[in-house]
């Protein structure tokens, strides 16, 4: 039997970048294939090709054996292809319901017919085991349900071939198992899935196949018995990244940031002590919403602390703004980068040079001579890949956007480095150089206190780790002390070693 999709030779091009060339691959029946590359290796160009969003230079698409045309969304829902955006396209002031149906509302009398919608919903809701009431508002749900009601949407269609984009970068440990739950149900009843991931881990567990992308082109594909770490790394990055983790423990310095007493606005009734040092790289690890995104905000004076004391180099200081922050040698690089971090119809250039306008203008006046010093130095030093440093930069990898916002706070030499989830969404090979250049950064005598949801990027990168758990620090470990098992242990609201 033919495979129920099949790529061919698909090419595109955009000005100045070559996106895909001759790319081809399959999903067979009930399959389950990953898509796996670098940021900037052409798998979201690819699978807006084959939802129809964007149209391809060359190459041929086949559905059943029979060559389709995929011009435009609705021609490939018609060829039962559904694309669910990493980003989620749900109105969230209507009802789950109208959100399943939205732009194919059955009628009667010419009317919406609510009666119908909420019974055909209930269906779908039932398939992916989601038991919310159709009238429930989206806006009401967690990111985690309102993942399952775009797959409701996508059933609802009659879709064929889910192609699923990083689904679960926003989702917490029990939603992310629940949605594995679905994806191998849906693979039972006949559903094939293409499932683009950088969580590895994920694609282990649930790939039938991986199909590796690498600078636009087909770099590899791996059975479901070749599938490991090691040869996915290999096949993306075109080389073997035996050492992933480069982190050497150096010899900490003076005491930069000292944290006494700090109440958060969002848990007032937890005072957080701690202290960094120059040259160490500390982690803060927990469960999702046990603060540690609050606890920077409040370092950096998004969300100014309702109490207690913040030092830095041995002076206190009053942080009532994200400016404050600065002046005191403070940096924050925000866990979402595009709603936080860039200024995404902005050049390159522009966005490094953000932070240090004020620092290098001329008599109230822009220093463009500064500022395209800045972006030339930090394009360079950051590795930045871009046509010019005037490309906007909503147009580059999510990578490489990355390296934008980490490279407009360097500007600023700061002495404290806060980054929260640094590397989530992004490939592989970047990790590889953000690690890179943290520990470029410790060994200039930068304090780095690093928020990650990643276990192995902790337990890889940092000299000790602070645990949260509910708005209140449960515990430091030592390098020699940290496992899994023991940050988890502290993640749980079990109470160790006072930190």
């Amino acid at each position: 039997m033919a495979a129920l999709l099949e790529v061919l030779g698909i090419s595109k091009s955009f000005p100045g970048v070559r996106a895909l060339h001759e790319v081809g691959f399959s999903v067979d029946r009930g399959e389950v294939v990953a898509l796996l590359g670098e940021n900037g290796a052409g798998k979201s160009t690819l699978m807006k090709i084959l939802a129809g969003v964007q149209p391809a230079d060359r190459g041929e698409i086949s559905i059943d054996g029979k060559m389709v045309k995929v011009s435009s969304v609705e021609e490939g829902l018609a060829q039962g292809i559904a694309l669910i955006h990493q980003e989620l396209n749900l109105a969230t002031n209507l009802s789950v319901g109208a959100n399943i149906f939205l732009g194919r509302e059955p009628k009667k009398r010419g009317l919406i017919d609510e009666k119908t919608i909420a019974a055909e919903s209930r269906k779908y809701l039932d398939k992916v085991g989601l038991d919310v009431p159709p009238e429930t508002l989206v806006g009401d749900l967690t990111i985690g349900k309102q993942q399952l009601v775009e797959i409701a949407k996508a059933l609802s269609t009659d879709a064929r071939i889910l192609i699923m984009d990083e689904p679960t970068s926003s989702l917490s440990q029990r939603e992310t198992g629940r949605l594995f739950e679905v994806v191998k149900d849906l693979r039972g009843n006949g559903v094939s899935i293409v499932y683009i991931s950088h969580r590895l881990a994920e694609v282990i567990e649930l790939a039938d196949r991986v199909v590796v992308l690498r600078d636009g082109e087909n770099a590899g594909e791996l059975k479901k018995d070749e599938v490991t770490h090691d040869t996915m790394v290999s096949l993306m990055v075109g080389r073997d990244l035996s050492q992933f983790y480069a982190h050497m423990p150096l010899d900490a310095g003076e005491m930069v940031l000292s944290v006494s007493g700090l109440r958060t606005p969002v848990h007032p009734g937890h005072e957080l002590n701690f202290e960094l040092k120059a040259g160490e790289i500390v982690g803060l690890a927990g469960l999702v919403g046990a603060g540690r995104t609050e606890l920077l905000e409040s370092l950096f004076g998004i969300a100014p602390a309702v109490g207690g004391t913040i030092e830095v180099n041995g002076a206190a200081v009053t942080i009532s703004n994200p400016r404050d922050a600065i002046e005191a040698g403070l940096a924050l690089v925000p866990e979402d980068r595009k709603q936080q971090g860039l200024i995404l119809d902005m050049a390159v250039a522009d966005n490094l040079s953000l932070v240090s306008l004020e620092r290098d203008q001329r008599k109230g006046f822009l220093n463009f001579d500064a500022e395209n010093a800045i972006s030339k130095e930090m394009v360079e030093r950051m590795r930045i890949k871009t046509p010019s440093d005037r490309q906007i930069v909503r147009f580059l990898s999510g990578g490489n956007q990355q390296k934008v916002v980490i490279g407009k706070w360097l500007a600023m030499k700061p002495g404290v480095l806060l980054l929260d989830e640094p590397t989530r969404g992004i490939d592989i090979g970047a990790k590889q150089e953000i690690y890179a250049l943290m520990e470029e950064l410790a060994e200039q005598g930068v304090a780095i206190l690093f928020v990650s949801s990643e276990m192995e990027e902790v337990l890889g990168m940092a000299d000790r780790v602070l645990v949260m758990h509910e708005g209140q620090l449960t515990g430091e470990l030592k390098r020699d002390q940290m496992s899994e098992e023991a940050i988890l242990h502290l993640a749980t609201g079990r109470i160790g070693s006072a930190a």
